[in-house]
């Protein structure tokens, strides 16, 4: 499948947002941040500890909150080359192919994704997922799209604390449409998941 030319009219409203290199810490913050979150809901402390922690991160809020910014200003989001693309939003997925042909990512859950009995929560796999049909879009060089829908079938248990591979392709192109699929699979090939969506290119100044 061959990338199709990039068109700014077929961009919808959707600012385009260029890729950075991490600024100096950024990187360093973002790993510890993803560290904090998994003790976050992992960690019992006693009753000081966790007044303590609550300063300290009240405290890291004053340090940062002047420099709150429109979307699209900071660096997350926007450095591919960190885990998640820079983002605490994302699951930090590590981009390994990303063309015309397809996208593949790795990817080790934590802590901080554990839903119950130690598995990762089954809503964090459809954002997994929708992450990889907005890079499938981009890597087709298909201007931004909407997810219409997107169906998960859940194979197996996802396990946490593991490296998995994840990778996704379209299936199909009709006009503005674009099927696409992806699943995700534990180092033995076990498969613990996989998704089907429809990606729909946003109309000129469309939101």
């Amino acid at each position: 499948m061959s990338a199709e030319p990039f068109r700014e009219d077929l961009h919808g409203g959707f600012p385009v947002l260029q890729p950075v290199s991490p600024p100096p810490g950024f990187a360093a913050f973002v790993t510890s941040m993803r560290r904090l979150q998994d003790l976050a809901v992992a960690a019992a402390p006693d009753d000081a500890t966790w007044i303590e922690a609550a300063a300290r991160a009240a405290g890291l809020v004053e340090l940062l909150e002047p420099y709150d910014a429109p979307e699209g200003v900071g660096p997350a989001g926007r450095v591919p080359e960190l885990p998640g693309t820079g983002s605490l939003l994302m699951p930090p997925y590590v981009i390994e192919q990303i063309d015309a042909e397809g996208v593949a990512v790795s990817v080790r859950f934590t802590r901080f994704h554990v839903g119950g009995n130690m598995a990762v929560h089954g809503g964090v796999l459809p954002l997994l997922f929708d992450s990889i049909f907005g890079m499938v879009i981009h890597g087709a060089g298909r201007p931004i799209s909407r997810t219409a829908f997107l169906h998960v079938d859940y194979r197996s248990v996802t396990p946490i604390d593991t490296t998995l591979s994840a990778r996704g392709w379209i299936r199909e192109v009709d006009g503005r449409k674009a099927f696409v699929n992806a699943e995700l699979r534990q180092p033995d090939g076990t498969l613990c998941a996989e998704a089907n969506g429809l990606m729909v290119r946003l109309l000129p100044g469309q939101p």
